[in-house]
């Protein structure tokens, strides 16, 4: 099958590759230039686990290719997917400009019925607008379809190969059929291809995202509640997740959840909830929970150090909004930079893959590590900020030697609390007691 994917960002790259590794002819098309020319000659423009080997092969074999001209990677395509940004408006709104501008150019260009698929994360609603804004310029026949992607950060390419679910959006027979033919190599366990109306895709991608978030804020506010009652929130994290009704996942406590979807898809829904006039509460809580959770540590940090900020130097671990990917979008490491230098504290950071995108938005306001050890030296406390699994099992030896205070600010409860404290640490984490060192 011919495939065109207009927009080389995250979803657009990752589902293009996936495509063409089944055996698609998949041509992907974005106005930069120069990522063009990179993506052209194999250079790789994002980071995600396991895409690199399977994009080189399908680069190699000419299932993969780009350009910049839209006509021309579309004119063969029977199935052409909008993988282009959404980014929130100052009310939280989702902003459609890149979708259905090309939309508009889509119909200007058109010859004959194409499948035009909205892979982006959309309002409810969205379809319908793609379809009135190709139809400005195109009298022909063609199908909107909704297939929102639901690819996690850091295992995006097994989520595309292997996913545990489908969702399709169509009204249009002809357009149910080759949806299903194009997916049939990905759910051949038995995984199910859910087909539905439009607006009710659109509101699914929401909808789940949104509910996940809830997850994790409800876990947060278990947290904070497990240090006031002297609970510990690990075994209330086992005790409720064994119950197959809440599940073990996303009930992990932490420093906040980021990224590129969750605060977005949570903002857009509560104000597509307002344009019909429905004051969704539940998500306007999840928001603040999520923004104070963010800043959680630096309470713990002010009192260890008897608020006196100015002049102490910290260690911090992790700048990506989660392991596994550069992602810095909304990452909590970014609130306690801006809190602590604030403060006129000073900050060495180290983080395997985002450091490059965290200087090109904070640039020289902090230092940064060419390892995690290196970050250590001198600091007066070690915060932990993304759990990347190179952090969890440090040379404690070495690390004692080079931070001036054996202090830790675990964010994410990457370390055992009782192992802390036979190591003669102060450790404090994220609802846990605190552990105090005997020094």
């Amino acid at each position: 099958m011919k495939i065109a994917v207009v927009g080389t960002g995250y979803v657009g790259l990752v589902t293009g590759t996936c495509f063409a590794e089944t055996g698609n002819q998949v041509t992907c098309v974005d106005i930069d230039t120069k990522k063009v020319e990179k993506l052209s000659n194999g250079q790789i423009t994002i980071y995600e686990p396991g895409l690199e080997k399977i994009f080189l092969r399908n680069l190699k074999e000419n299932r993969l290719r780009f350009t910049t001209n839209l006509a021309e990677g579309i004119k063969d395509a029977t199935i052409i997917f909008l993988a282009l940004p959404t980014p929130p408006g100052e009310d939280g709104s989702a902003d459609l400009k890149y979708i259905l501008g090309v939309a508009e150019d889509l119909g200007k260009i058109l010859t004959d019925y194409k499948v035009i698929v909205d892979k982006s994360t959309v309002p409810v609603g969205t379809a319908d607008k793609v379809r009135a804004a190709v139809a400005k310029n195109y009298k022909g026949d063609f199908a909107v379809v909704s297939n929102p992607e639901f690819l996690r950060e850091g295992v995006a390419v097994e989520d595309f190969m292997k996913p545990d679910r489908v969702v399709v959006g169509t009204s249009d027979k002809m357009a149910k059929e080759i949806m299903t033919k194009l997916y049939a190599p990905f759910v051949r366990s038995g995984n199910p291809v859910i087909f539905m109306d439009e607006r009710s895709a659109e509101l699914t991608k929401y909808a789940a995202n949104s509910f996940l978030a809830v997850k994790i804020s409800f876990m947060n506010e278990v947290a904070r509640l497990c240090e006031r009652l002297g609970a510990d929130v690990d075994m209330v994290r086992k005790g409720i997740g064994s119950d197959e009704r809440i599940g073990k996942r996303f009930l992990f406590p932490g420093i906040g959840y980021g990224g590129s979807c969750f605060p977005k898809d949570v903002q857009a829904l509560v104000k597509s909830s307002k344009e019909v006039e429905y004051e969704f509460e539940i998500l306007n809580a999840v928001m603040k929970v999520n923004e104070d959770q963010k800043l959680f540590l630096i309470p713990k940090i002010q009192s260890f150090f008897k608020n006196e900020l100015q002049g102490k130097h910290f260690a911090l671990w992790g700048l990506a909004f989660k392991p596994n990917t550069d992602d810095i979008r909304e990452a909590p490491a970014l609130y306690m930079i801006d809190a602590l230098t604030a403060a006129g504290a000073t900050v060495t950071a180290f983080d395997p893959e985002a450091m490059n995108n965290v200087k090109q938005v904070v640039g020289d306001k902090i230092n940064y590590a060419s390892n995690q050890y290196e970050a250590l030296q001198n600091a007066d406390a070690l915060i932990i900020a993304t759990e990347w699994s190179e952090f969890r099992t440090p040379e404690f030896e070495k690390m004692s030697s080079l931070l001036k205070n054996k202090v830790v600010f675990d964010g994410r409860n990457v370390y055992d609390a009782s192992q802390m404290k036979e190591l003669g640490y102060h450790y404090e984490s994220v609802g846990r007691l605190t552990v105090t060192n005997n020094q």
